[in-house]
């Protein structure tokens, strides 16, 4: 079984867990689909959905009292299986996982816990061409007044630390600009289409950075640290950025890495995260940065002893 099967799977239960629909609508949503390959047959249906069934053990019913619908008849079993809700998440499927509902219970993935509500639109979105409406608050503007309406040509979609964000073309800011999926309170998809840059390419895009924020003003820089301890073998492993290269080590003790990149907040997140296992060599001001910040929070421990608790 191959992952465009699976990915014909994912699409068929994303479709029916929106709306009942009768075989004709599925055949003719399914035409309209950038992955068809041609017809949709209804011995194909059946096989999809004896697919969904081995794979999320969700039941595939048809209603024929309502003209003959097809709908989700228990969509409750995806809550109590994180493993199915990743893989509708994100669209992709290893392909060991054909007998995955089996082993659902033995498969601890990070969940994605807010965020998600509006996928399923901004893919439709993305797939058609057409823009956004979106009420957008940022999370230092709380109050209801400072709510943005926000008219987004909607490009990619990426995670970063659990949280999903948008990047788009937002005719507000007059440039392209990420938001977080989590601050989205409503949304609306619209009919005014739009083209979307022959040259985009969304790995490029984010090419020079950790994380989501794009600053085309910030220029490359070249960043070194020395890791210690453990902490080098993790680098090793799963390296800070695609742009890092190992200079000096020392066995068991420390190694040093460079990178060439934008110095973002994300980058400095992820940098105070080693805690005391990373040390910045250079750029200076960097260093400082990273400094100041950690004498910040030895300020915050360092001014009142708790109370002890009786």
């Amino acid at each position: 079984m191959k992952s465009k099967t699976y990915i014909k799977y994912i699409w068929l239960l994303n479709t029916l867990l929106q709306k009942k629909l009768s075989f004709k609508e599925i055949e003719r949503l399914w035409k309209d689909n950038p992955m068809h390959e041609g017809g949709l047959s209804i011995r194909t249906f059946h096989e999809w959905k004896d697919g969904i069934k081995e794979m999320f053990g969700v039941d595939i019913e048809c209603n024929r009292s309502k003209g003959n619908v097809y709908y989700a008849k228990n969509p409750e079993v995806l809550d109590e299986q994180r493993l199915g809700k990743w893989l509708l998440q994100q669209f992709s499927i290893p392909q060991d996982f054909v007998t995955f509902n089996s082993m659902k219970d033995r498969v601890l993935l990070e969940e994605i816990t807010r965020g998600t509500t509006f996928l399923n639109p901004i893919i439709e979105a993305m797939q058609k061409n057409v823009e956004l409406q979106v009420d957008y608050q940022r999370y230092e503007s709380e109050q209801e007044e400072h709510l943005q309406e926000l008219h987004i040509q909607p490009y990619a979609l990426k995670v970063f630390n659990r949280r999903w964000y948008l990047l788009g073309y937002i005719k507000e800011k007059n440039g392209l600009r990420t938001i977080a999926l989590d601050r989205i309170l409503d949304l609306k998809v619209l009919s005014k289409s739009f083209d979307l840059p022959k040259d985009f390419d969304v790995r490029k895009h984010f090419a020079n950075v950790v994380g989501i924020y794009v600053n085309d003003d910030q220029p490359v820089t070249k960043v070194k640290i020395r890791a210690y301890g453990v902490q080098a073998e993790y680098l090793r492993s799963t390296p800070l950025h695609k742009s890092q290269s190992e200079g000096r080590s020392k066995r068991g003790e420390f190694a040093e890495f460079t990178y060439r990149l934008c110095v973002t907040a994300d980058l400095i997140s992820q940098l105070l995260a080693m805690g005391d296992k990373v040390e910045v060599l250079e750029p200076q001001e960097l260093r400082e940065t990273i400094k100041d910040r950690l004498q910040l929070a030895i300020k915050y421990y360092g001014r009142r002893e708790l109370k002890k608790r009786d």
